[in-house]
């Protein structure tokens, strides 16, 4: 609805109402009607003002109900300008933070893992003592990264006690539970405190020593070193992927680089022929650990004659 329509509809609407507004003082008047044992003089110009109160409630309540911007700035006023301010001190917090990551002064980042254990505790077990030990070598790690120049050590890591209520009433059923400590926001190099917060996770079984994580097949007739180079790359990668998706906690893979170059060179040197690549694990991996992997080359000549 447009700023002039709204005026006209508020002028039409005033004058039809302050019409019978005044033909019902009118007809009180000449009546000589007497409430509250008034004077009739009196009990007009009461019904008169009666009237005029009932005109504008009506013509606030029309604009209300058909005016959302009115409605907006009249009821949620207030929450608006407490939206506003909270986003202005968000934008300054993030303007900060730009400006310390930029100088390097962000030594802990938001979300990021302060300590990782992995427990299986029974009833016999003193689950507060354990959280607790838990808690002072997250505290231990982060006061190292805010605090590297002090030599007094001092608690600096905060965590909502409901959280560790949570925690602990989770952890406490028999089974293998993975509990990290991260970090609740940016972290500048000389801050006071660090808050934080528990992310506990069910442990299980992610690979089995032996077991083909991914492979990759290759066709070196078609292949050169900056192709090879990306096939490898790609097999890691999808390993990566794969144990992520089998719920794995780590960000990354246990591999010796120096055989990763010697696989390029081993390929490069077979100069022709199809192959495949093959990621397998080297032990046992839960979902903390990191998962070791070797690669292989096999022909797909070989590995398709075993298959059938």
């Amino acid at each position: 609805m447009t700023v002039w329509l709204k005026i006209l509809l508020l002028l039409i609407l005033g004058g039809i109402l302050s019409t019978l507004g005044d033909r019902l003082g009118t007809k009180v008047g000449k009546a000589r009607l007497s409430i509250f044992k008034l004077r009739p003089k009196s009990t007009a110009v009461l019904i008169t003002v009666f009237t005029g109160s009932i005109i504008s409630a009506i013509s606030f309540a029309t604009m209300v109900v058909f005016d959302r911007d009115l409605r907006v700035g009249l009821f949620q006023l207030e929450d608006i300008r407490e939206k506003i301010i909270e986003s202005e001190k968000e934008l300054k917090k993030l303007e900060k933070n730009l400006y310390a990551f930029r100088s390097g002064n962000v030594v802990i980042s938001s979300g990021q893992t302060l300590v990782t254990k992995t427990i299986k505790l029974n009833k016999n077990n003193d689950t507060k003592k354990i959280i607790e030990n838990i808690l002072q070598q997250a505290n231990f790690y982060a006061f190292n990264l805010v605090k590297p120049n002090q030599s007094e050590y001092r608690r600096i890591l905060l965590v909502r006690k409901d959280d560790i209520e949570k925690l602990e009433n989770k952890i406490t059923d028999n089974r293998s539970w993975v509990v990290r400590i991260k970090s609740a926001g940016n972290i500048l190099r000389g801050e006071n405190y660090v808050y934080a917060f528990p992310e506990v996770t069910l442990n299980k079984i992610i690979t089995r020593q032996g077991e083909v994580i991914a492979l990759e097949n290759i066709s070196l007739s078609k292949s050169d070193a900056e192709s090879i180079s990306k096939k490898i790359n790609l097999l890691m990668a999808s390993t990566l992927a794969e144990v992520r998706r089998r719920g794995s906690l780590t960000s990354e893979l246990k591999i010796n680089a120096n055989q990763i170059n010697n696989l390029g060179k081993d390929i490069a040197s077979k100069k022709k022929g199809d192959f495949q690549i093959i990621a397998r694990s080297l032990d046992n991996s839960q979902s903390a650990d990191k998962v070791s992997v070797s690669l292989e080359l096999q022909p797909l000549e070989k590995i398709m004659k075993n298959n059938s």
